[in-house]
């Protein structure tokens, strides 16, 4: 006589079921070795030190050219060695930018957040040059003078260098937000845990890399670089910071361009 299987209470637990662990909460993934953020940050740091120690001796048509060329290897070789530091984690350069549009509202929609927060930029940080001291508005000729002496040796002074210099804007803006935005700030904010550490580090790196403008600068540019980074943690897309940052460049360069002619 066989005995029939009892089944089994909806409360039972099996020995299996009781040891199984439940899934951590997301935390944010490095996206490469951290011994590559470091050397990373390393060279950025370094290329800022010597820049700012040979920038003065820019003089004339060719050094200027040599600058822009120089410039342009110099970020190439820090997007590519982004490029193998997270391909080294299996992370695709898409996946820093964020994906790509799929449709022409996308893109228009990016075209308006990037133009509206190049003005809203613009107003806060023409603000806090004020606040530096790096606006006089009671004298604002002397603002401009000071301008043209810390930043005329690299302005373009002839129309062929003003077109590299906007050329190189296009790139910069390219490669330091993937560098900057892209990497450093999801890097730093997986290691600290925190994206609001992320967006810190990586805006004290931004400013950190442009030694040769001078301290004040430096502060406005970090600034700057936090503006920058807020924008790509919300919007979880580098492309509006790409625009925004490919024009200030473009147009900086052009105003420098139009007021160093006119010294």
């Amino acid at each position: 006589m066989s005995i029939e299987s009892q089944p089994t209470p909806e409360f039972a637990v099996t020995v299996s079921e009781a040891n199984v662990v439940p899934p951590a909460p997301d935390k944010p993934a490095l996206i490469a070795p951290v011994w590559h953020t470091l050397l990373l940050t390393a060279l950025i740091l370094g290329n800022s030190y010597l820049a700012s120690s040979k920038i003065g001796a820019v003089q004339g048509h060719g050094s200027r050219l040599l600058l822009y060329g120089g410039t342009f290897i110099t970020q190439l070789v820090l997007f590519l060695l982004v490029w193998f530091g997270i391909r080294l984690r299996g992370v695709r350069m898409r996946d820093l930018i964020g994906g790509k549009w799929k449709t022409v509202e996308a893109f228009l929609l990016d075209v308006g957040i990037a133009l509206g927060f190049w003005f809203v930029a613009i107003l806060l940080l023409a603000g806090l040059r004020i606040a530096l001291g790096l606006i006089d508005l009671h004298n604002l000729q002397k603002s401009v003078d000071d301008a043209v002496k810390i930043f005329g040796p690299m302005a373009p002074h002839t129309y062929l260098e003003a077109g590299f210099f906007v050329l190189l804007s296009v790139c910069a803006g390219l490669f330091e937000e993937i560098i900057f935005r892209g990497y450093l700030q999801r890097q730093f904010g997986a290691i600290g845990r925190n994206a609001v550490v992320g967006i810190v580090v990586s805006a004290a790196i931004f400013g950190l890399g442009h030694g040769y403008q001078g301290p004040r600068n430096m502060v406005v540019i970090a600034v700057f670089g936090s503006l920058f980074g807020i924008l790509a943690h919300f919007r979880k897309s580098l492309r509006p910071g790409m625009m925004t940052h490919a024009f200030q460049d473009s147009i900086g360069g052009i105003t420098l361009f139009r007021l160093v002619t006119r010294h």
